[in-house]
């Protein structure tokens, strides 16, 4: 985790050094060379880049990453703002899609080549080709320009007005990761039902909803929430995209405006407490899985 950590640190210092020059951000056009050179030295922009990643993989261990080129506040406070936002739209999203994808998982594998497996399978083709931005504007126009029933964009208030901002991200969200889930869940209980044990539970009389929810599904969950845990980082670039056609105030929309603006500090600070993140979450799903399932911790 701390390798992958430091990886992606030294990547995206790179190229954020090298897609533009920060002088040319903090200081207006009509400055003189000398003065840029001054400012350059006082602020060691001209030190090796070695020195400068050095500095900057210190400050990042203390949660420093600089001040931002267009507010002057802390990069590490501006990403900690947003958070929440983000969070609440994954964790919903993940929530949404579990809840989707699990029902049809079963029902596919119960009713295999049936016309209820089929129609998940049309749902799973056109879950994973559908682009997320494209699925987003076609909600915007037809609930929240036709329609009229939910807030095309932004983050409402607490209370009623967060929930109908939030239906529409969480729905693009959830709509892109359910068909992964949902093709997880069915190959597991495809497998579990044909399992000895299943066999033997049905010969003892147990009812299917016993034998489907209690002995099949699981020992099918596990593999769903590795998957999960995996699916993450995925999650979290599909929030980027959601967040940019939505306006939804989260880190996803920070970078990008980051981005466009050449805020090197909070692009810098963005990626890497994102990358943090997604190794915590891995690391507890590898935690949580050695909880439910004994043989793993053997």
């Amino acid at each position: 985790m701390f390798v992958v950590i430091v990886g992606i640190s030294v990547i995206v210092f790179v190229i954020t050094n090298m897609i533009g020059d920060p002088v040319n951000v903090l200081l207006p056009p009509e400055t003189p060379y000398e003065q840029r050179e001054i400012f350059r030295e006082q602020m060691g922009f001209n030190r090796p880049l070695v020195v400068q990643y050095l500095d900057f993989a210190v400050d990042a261990v203390r949660g420093d990453f600089g001040n931002s080129f267009r507010t002057a506040r802390p990069a590490t406070t501006i990403v900690l703002e947003r958070m929440p936002a983000t969070l609440l739209l994954t964790v919903s999203a993940t929530l949404v899609a579990t809840l989707i994808a699990i029902p049809m998982g079963i029902i596919s594998a119960y009713k295999r080549h049936s016309i209820w497996d089929n129609l998940t399978t049309i749902f799973v083709v056109t879950g994973q080709a559908m682009p997320i931005f494209w699925l987003g504007l076609l909600l915007i126009i037809i609930f929240g320009v036709n329609l009229k029933w939910l807030p095309p964009s932004g983050y409402g208030d607490f209370g009623i007005e967060r929930l109908k901002h939030l239906i529409l991200p969480m729905a693009v969200l959830g709509f892109f990761l359910a068909p992964v889930t949902e093709r997880l869940v069915r190959s597991g209980m495809l497998d579990a039902l044909s399992q000895d044990y299943v066999r033997t539970a049905r010969a003892k009389g147990l009812s299917e909803r016993i034998v489907l929810f209690r002995h099949a599904l699981r020992n099918t969950i596990i593999p769903v929430i590795t998957v999960l845990g995996l699916q993450f980082g995925q999650l979290l670039g599909g929030a980027v995209i959601t967040e940019s056609v939505f306006a939804w105030p989260g880190v996803g929309l920070l970078a990008i405006d980051s981005i466009r603006n050449s805020d090197f500090p909070v692009t810098q600070a963005v990626v890497v407490i994102l990358a943090v993140l997604i190794s915590f979450v891995n690391l507890s799903v590898d935690l949580i899985v050695g909880v439910l399932d004994p043989r793993i911790r053997r």
